[in-house]
């Protein structure tokens, strides 16, 4: 059985590959904050805000891969360090931090990331 943590970055990846509506949405509550970096003043802020925002980025299947470990994974909190490759472009580091609500939506998602050196 998943954890809380798991079953969300399972989800945000399924939403990733797809690129589906539905799929995001499922994710985050009504009133959800995307933030691209700490203290974001331009955060997507509601969850048909994350929708468009995510749909515009128009990140492709097939264009990257994500590699990831759950830091903390409670029931409120997931953090999530990982590795998103883009061979064509270019490497990221990234940390996650998730608040999630007892139904198992983010009701907050603050990213940080860093391009990778590539070797």
């Amino acid at each position: 059985m998943s954890s809380a943590g798991a079953a969300w970055v399972e989800g945000y990846i399924r939403a990733w590959e797809t690129n589906d509506p539905d799929d995001i949405g499922a994710l985050f509550t009504d009133d959800a904050v995307y933030e691209y970096r700490p203290d974001d003043p331009e955060a997507a802020r509601g969850r048909e805000a994350i929708i468009r925002e995510w749909i515009e980025a128009d990140d492709q299947p097939g264009t990257w891969t994500y590699d990831w470990t759950l830091l903390v994974d409670t029931p409120e909190l997931a953090v999530v360090v990982g590795r998103v490759e883009y061979p064509a472009e270019k490497d990221y580091d990234s940390l996650w931090v998730v608040r999630l609500e007892p139904d198992g939506r983010a009701s907050r998602f603050t990213e940080w990331y860093m391009e990778r050196p590539r070797d």
